[in-house]
């Protein structure tokens, strides 16, 4: 027979409430390790996603006649933070106007956009034009990338102003889409207007 009489039943409870009567109630206790749990893991957090500041990008100054237009103006105002894995960044004083950068890392190269520049030279009757969601964009020559090896230039090409993107080789399609989505939402379309084949 296992079962013992009330009597040693009742010298177990006074047993337990004198070894409990020495501290804090355990519920207090388990709350008191969860909130210490709980600041530790956000300390951790915020440590382990804290970047060091963006530095700004220099960016030279470019001809963009249309920078100060309304639609340049309502592009730069909704632009995102972010694009994919670029954060956006400022741009150094005196920064060119309708310029806008975005970086993936503390050194890399920039993702550029500009608004308000002048049709590019060769992009002419019969070239060859790329679109991107409802965006048709046009990719500047090689002999204006000369210096540029590793970075392309698109241009909107059916906007009533001229966007150039700059990306860095490697930067995928995410900064291309996510910007075709943002200029067919905030500037509306017009037919293409190439220049005649010299």
């Amino acid at each position: 027979m296992t079962g013992g009489s009330p009597a040693d039943a009742q010298t177990a409870r006074d047993a337990d409430q004198v070894a409990d009567s020495g501290g804090p109630p355990r519920a207090v206790l388990l709350v008191a390790l969860a909130l210490a749990v709980a600041a530790i893991g956000s300390i951790l957090v915020i440590a382990a996603t804290r970047t060091a500041p963006q530095q700004p990008v220099t960016l030279p100054a470019v001809p963009a006649p249309q920078a100060a237009d309304p639609a340049c103006k309502a592009l730069t105002a909704a632009l995102p933070h972010r694009l994919g894995d670029y954060q956006r960044v400022p741009v150094a004083q005196p920064a060119p106007e309708g310029a806008s950068a975005w970086r993936a890392g503390y050194d890399s190269e920039p993702v550029v956009l500009r608004c308000g520049l002048e049709r590019p030279t060769d992009f002419v009757v019969g070239a060859p034009i790329q679109f991107v969601d409802r965006v048709q964009w046009f990719r500047v020559g090689a002999q204006q990338q000369a210096t540029d090896a590793n970075r392309s230039t698109w241009y909107t090409v059916d906007r009533p102003v001229y966007v150039a993107l700059t990306l860095p080789s490697g930067s995928g399609p995410t900064p291309i889409q996510e910007l075709s989505e943002l200029i067919d939402r905030t500037i509306a379309g017009v037919p293409i207007s190439p220049a005649q084949p010299r």
